[in-house]
């Protein structure tokens, strides 16, 4: 017996490594629709003036031609792979499913400083470089980085530009939460453990370990708005100036 993808928020007890295997090329197509559908909750959720926010997209693109924001969208995807790794804390009280990991903060800090495109990065990327550093679970698997990627969108969509008052940051974690952090990341555990047990098992336990975090995560990103904000403001103020 051992304990795997701890880094994901996820620890489950698991004999042998996991395996994906589909006994028909009908399980692969509904696994499809399954992230597809998923992946497309992410931006209805998000509300009826998508417009407003795809015009965030251009924008945050012309942060990474900006020397200063690059440096800093570099610190922090540092940040987040060190976090990734180190900053986790698992609560033993129920039952190992639950997880605390600050792994998010550098990915919700990029999306309000810089927009969607560099947390999708960051998010993406620090997925990608933790595994390389320290694999976990048998294999790579790119459910989990397009689960950082997607994180990344969602908070900067929702934040940049934006006065980051408690309101739009819980509703960007509750966004994030239900589309990454429980539908996809159950469907993730579901594929990769060969379907068993059954979806429904690892919806449960992604909904309890999200329920116990849901406090914790957004007050600390309430906590970092203000200084979020100032750096930000000052950041913007030496590339006009430079």
């Amino acid at each position: 017996m051992r304990q795997v993808f701890r880094e994901r928020g996820v620890v489950a007890e698991t004999k042998g490594k996991p395996a994906v295997s589909f006994s028909h090329p009908a399980e692969w197509i509904f696994c499809a629709k399954k992230a597809g559908s998923a992946v497309l909750s992410a931006f209805l959720i998000g509300g009826i003036m998508m417009g407003a926010y795809l015009k965030k997209l251009p924008e945050s693109l012309r942060e990474l031609k900006n020397v200063r924001s690059l440096a800093a969208i570099a610190m922090l995807l540092a940040l987040r792979v060190v976090l990734g790794m180190f900053a986790n804390a698992t609560l033993p009280m129920f039952g190992n499913t639950v997880k605390l990991s600050a792994a998010f903060i550098p990915i919700a800090v990029g999306g309000a400083m810089f927009g969607p495109v560099p947390a999708a990065l960051i998010g993406a990327l620090g997925d990608v470089i933790s595994f390389v550093i320290a694999p976990t679970g048998g294999g790579y698997f790119p459910g989990f980085t397009i689960s950082g990627l997607l994180t990344g969108l969602v908070y900067g969509f929702a934040l940049y530009h934006e006065t980051l008052k408690l309101p739009r940051i819980a509703i960007a974690w509750a966004v994030n939460t239900l589309v990454t952090e429980t539908f996809l990341a159950a469907l993730w555990l579901w594929i990769l453990y060969a379907q068993q047990p059954d979806y429904g098992f690892y919806l449960t336990a992604r909904l309890i370990s999200q329920a116990v975090k849901c406090a914790p995560e957004i007050l600390v990103l309430f906590a970092l708005s203000k200084p979020v904000e100032r750096l930000s403001t000052a950041l913007r103020r030496k590339t006009v100036k430079g």
